[in-house]
């Protein structure tokens, strides 16, 4: 973690702790939060519950130009050995919520998608099947437009509210205008999502249960659920599988220090006792290069990257 001015991190955390108090750390272990486990502290911390704890990390975002970024689940997540140098949120339960709306449901950013699959079929409601083995907050999910199954965020998406750090305030963007795109979408970098309204259908309980159950078992048997792992490393290749890819490439089972690309499926790296994000960051390379070097194709990270790599933040 690159060090950061005293008096300009003074001044940061001084204004969060006016709102949020003792939500606000100094320091704080960012590795637990991620299901990598790994990676080092961040410089402040901020658990948000309202619009008014985002508004304050805004108000000290603005005055200092302190780096900051969000994190959810932390399951698509590697965090820098070094840590991250300024701000990092994360919100809490005052955006963990949902109700039903006709046969539309609501829901705050930070509520996991596993557990708003559970609202839907409480309410014998369809549509929402495909993400309940996803291990993402509502609020990544939309941002990265996360899907499984022949299912997406984009296609059940009615509108989002995000909260613009750089505007002050919340901000309704339909899903039509979101930009929505493979795993990404072009909602403003300076926004987080707070809430959200997805379209559901009237469907037979029995029906969506069984399908959620089926999904549930796809992901036990393809995945390396057991081992420390951000889920799928690279975004698929129009008309292929990074999977195929990476395993075709000879790249199943190759290791750096503590990381290795699971045996069980090609496009995870999984983390043994020991292993750094350094090792991980090191082997993700290794296997970009192998895969073009054979194929010419150019693997897009899906994982996202927090702290410094290489001596360059991202």
């Amino acid at each position: 973690m690159s060090a950061l001015d005293p008096g300009t991190l003074a001044r940061a955390e001084a204004v969060l702790r006016a709102a949020a108090g003792d939500r606000v750390r100094a320091g704080f272990p960012l590795a637990p939060l991620t299901s990598f486990r790994l990676g080092g502290p961040a410089a402040l911390y901020l658990e948000a519950n309202d619009d008014a704890d985002l508004d304050a990390a805004a108000a000290a975002v603005g005055d200092t130009e302190l780096p900051w970024t969000v994190i959810g689940k932390g399951s698509n997540l590697l965090v820098s050995d070094a840590g991250f140098a300024g701000l990092v949120i994360r919100l809490g339960k005052g955006y963990r919520w949902a109700a039903r709306d006709g046969s539309a449901v609501r829901a705050g950013g930070a509520m996991p998608l596993p557990a708003l699959s559970g609202v839907a079929l409480s309410h014998g409601l369809a549509g929402f099947e495909f993400a309940v083995a996803i291990p993402a907050t509502l609020g990544g999910a939309i941002r990265m437009n996360a899907g499984a199954h022949h299912g997406s965020m984009d296609r059940v998406l009615r509108w989002v509210d995000v909260f613009d750090l750089a505007a002050r305030g919340r901000i309704r963007v339909e899903a039509a205008d979101a930009g929505f795109r493979y795993r990404r979408s072009a909602l403003p970098a300076s926004s987080i999502v707070v809430e959200a309204m997805l379209d559901l259908r009237p469907g037979d309980q029995v029906a969506i249960r069984r399908e959620m159950e089926g999904a549930r078992a796809w992901r036990r048997e393809t995945q390396p659920l057991a081992e420390p792992n951000c889920g799928s490393v690279f975004k698929n290749p129009e008309g292929d599988h990074a999977a195929r890819l990476v395993e075709a490439a000879g790249a199943k089972g190759l290791t750096v220090g503590g990381a290795r690309v699971s045996e069980k499926h090609a496009n995870f790296v999984v983390a043994s006792p020991g292993a750094t994000a350094s090792d991980v960051w090191e082997l993700i390379g290794r296997v970009q290069h192998l895969v073009e070097d054979q194929f010419g194709v150019s693997l897009e990270r899906e994982v996202q990257l927090v702290g410094e790599f290489n001596g360059a933040a991202v």
